[in-house]
């Protein structure tokens, strides 16, 4: 071989090594995890029915953000939304919306309400129920809900163009002071003695709602226990906010935060809001530069801030300011570690709620077809009559879990009570554990076992639409979910 031919194929192996070399890092890129982005404002109009009266005012927009995660199998989408619930098929609609705009399946899709009291009811199943009696559009504008959600899906489809690389998971967690406090105080029978709701003043007509069931209990409840009220301990709650921020190199890309509480501070006469929640977000991405956050509500079915909030203009600021502060806390104690595409995995779990036992479905038809009942009451039935024969058709709820590394994100659905968020960290008390309710808002409040003995607003048939059996059905799912 003379020197010449040598220099030649020495030179293209060195070519073909180069070209090996270039393959496999396309091939690493690719595989690589990516993050994008999205956000929608989902403000209904004035005139629209918000939780409980027509929208009259708009005193900060409502937004649906969220993130599409890229790289590890099919897409998973994560998705917070300002508004009071969304519910049954409404709940449906959403999650398959978004698989569609993301590429993904329905089960890769989670979606959760932050609960603003003034905010908007996603619930189209129980509109139709309703639309043929006459009392269509009241609880729910399906059309703007549609238009919201269309506006939502554009959103993430066209955030896939932006879709940026994750390198890092950041983590951190503080507490936050003075704004959650446990809605349920016992008295020495073991029953709800004092229901503190979202303010220590409670309104009416919650008030006489609770007041008839504390007397069934055998207990006074009235306007003049507030003093009672504020003395009272916080009770049972879980105080930290955790922040989880996605990280490409240096450069944040989005963070996700997690807390437990009602988010009332004043509600009802339909000025819609996001709350001191919302305008917490908001604080803080003005502080860190415009970047997004991305809120959770945990499971707050018995949490509120009424121990702290008197139902004033001024306590919705202090409520904020204490919300942004640990929102502060958590980002600056935050501790960043690497993220591999092979250490993200995605579980479902389905399961099969027990359905509250006055739940009968020839009595909520009764209800909801007679006209001289109550609007609330036929409203309601419309609700319950919807969530009932999902269930009784066979329909499964699926729980979720996001797993980053040796952090675990839980979706699950209803008004949970502040217990199950404590209990699936205690199912991993070696890892980082965080949770979203208010998923499918159908079945309504979610107690504890114990608690649908011990009285109390939260666990009356008016506001739960699941049986006492339901902590073991979804502890069983969640031990699965968080299992190795």
């Amino acid at each position: 071989m003379n020197r010449s031919l040598g220099a030649l194929l020495a030179a293209l192996a060195v070519l073909a090594a180069v070209v090996v070399l270039i393959g496999l890092r396309r091939e690493v890129v690719s595989a690589a995890l990516r993050l994008a982005v999205f956000q929608a404002d989902v403000t209904p109009p004035i005139g629209s029915p918000v939780a409980y009266a027509p929208a009259r005012s708009i005193e900060d927009p409502l937004s649906a953000r969220g993130v599409v995660l890229l790289g590890a199998g099919a897409p998973i989408v994560l998705c917070a939304v300002d508004w009071i619930g969304i519910a049954n098929e409404g709940h449906d609609a959403w999650r398959h919306a978004l698989a569609e705009a993301a590429g993904t399946t329905p089960e890769r899709v989670a979606v959760h309400a932050l609960h603003q009291h003034d905010g908007v009811r996603g619930d189209p199943g129980a509109e139709a129920l309703l639309e043929p009696l006459g009392l269509g559009g009241i609880r729910c504008d399906v059309a703007f809900v549609q238009r919201a959600l269309s506006g939502v899906a554009a959103a993430l489809r066209a955030s896939l163009a932006e879709a940026r690389p994750v390198t890092h998971l950041g983590v951190g967690e503080a507490a936050v002071e003075k704004v959650a406090s446990n809605r349920r105080i016992l008295g020495p029978n073991g029953k709800v003695m004092i229901a503190r709701s979202s303010s220590y003043r409670i309104p009416e007509p919650l008030l006489s709602r609770l007041a008839a069931n504390a007397r069934r209990n055998g207990y006074d409840l009235s306007a003049s226990r507030v003093e009672e009220a504020l003395a009272a301990p916080e009770g049972v709650i879980d105080p930290l906010l955790k922040m989880l921020t996605f990280y490409d190199g240096e450069q944040a890309v989005v963070s996700l935060s997690y807390y437990a509480t009602h988010p009332q501070s004043y509600f009802g006469k339909g000025d819609v809001t996001s709350e001191f929640v919302g305008l917490a977000r908001a604080r803080h991405e003005q502080a860190q530069g415009g970047g997004l956050l991305v809120h959770f509500n945990g499971a707050a079915g018995n949490i509120a801030a009424g121990k702290y909030n008197d139902g004033t203009p001024e306590a919705r600021v202090q409520l904020t300011e204490r919300m942004a502060d640990g929102m502060r806390r958590a980002l600056a104690a935050t501790k960043k570690v690497p993220l591999r595409a092979d250490e993200v995995a995605w579980k479902v779990e389905p399961v099969r709620l027990p359905l509250a036992r006055h739940l009968d479905v020839a009595t909520l038809r009764q209800t909801l077809n007679n006209p001289a009942a109550e609007q609330g009451e036929r409203l309601a039935a419309a609700s319950k009559l919807t969530f009932v024969e999902r269930l009784q058709n066979g329909h499964a709820i699926e729980l979720s879990c996001l797993r980053l590394g040796g952090v675990s994100i839980l979706h699950l659905p209803g008004e949970l009570f502040v217990e199950y968020q404590l209990a699936a960290q205690k199912m991993r008390p070696n890892g980082v554990v965080c949770l979203a309710a208010y998923g499918d808002y159908g079945p309504g409040y979610i107690g504890t076992q114990v608690a649908y003995d011990e009285g109390g607003y939260e666990t009356q048939p008016s506001s739960t639409n699941v049986a006492p059996e339901v902590e073991e059905v979804l502890l069983q799912g969640m031990r699965r979910l968080l299992a190795e």
